[in-house]
């Protein structure tokens, strides 16, 4: 192998460099994400140390929310683009689109974030409460709680309707057999 070579990877060795698997490789390679530099003699694919970049870069994107396709089609568009301009315009209109679906998660995180806090606060208050069953918990007015006040994530939870009680009914109504209705024939 010449000097120039000697940095070349295989894609094994490309693999373990960036934590994937071998078929990971032929995958970003298959979709026209990475691209070997060169063969070895033996035809093996060399990567040069750019891959490594590459790979992370796919990585990146993918912890943003983009799949591969998503990855591949602008990839794709961005190498298609008649100008520069047009390529990167085409880049940034894919990165604003992920970038409002981001802000739209990060919100409803927010809120999500805001009901486990409360919630987690009401339960905090119920830790010395021995005296209820659990279908009374979340209607209960102890410990500073309003009745049928519970935050939302608890009440979805504990709002179960009582156990039913077993009624005496008599045996006769259980077996006497159905009257018949004035609209029957006989």
């Amino acid at each position: 192998m010449e000097k120039s070579q000697a940095k070349l990877l295989r894609v094994g060795e490309l693999a373990k460099a960036v934590g994937k698997t071998v078929r990971a490789m032929h995958l970003y390679e298959e979709l026209g994400l990475l691209e070997p530099v060169a063969r070895s003699d033996g035809g093996f694919r060399l990567y040069g140390q750019d891959a490594i970049d590459r790979i992370n870069w796919i990585v990146k994107l993918q912890a943003i929310g983009f799949t591969l396709a998503e990855i591949q089609g602008f990839v794709a568009d961005f190498r298609d683009a008649g100008s520069g301009r047009l390529a990167t315009d085409r880049v940034r209109a894919v990165f604003s689109d992920k970038l409002a679906q981001i802000r739209a998660q990060m919100t409803q995180l927010q809120v999500i974030e805001n009901d486990l806090h409360e919630a987690i606060e009401y339960l905090d208050s119920c830790q010395s409460c021995a005296d209820f069953t659990p279908h009374e918990c979340g209607v209960c007015d102890h410990h500073g709680h309003e009745h049928h006040k519970a935050p939302p994530l608890f009440a979805g939870l504990s709002r179960r309707e009582a156990p039913r009680k077993e009624f005496d009914v008599p045996v006769s109504v259980l077996t006497s057999s159905p009257r018949s209705s004035p609209d029957q024939d006989n």
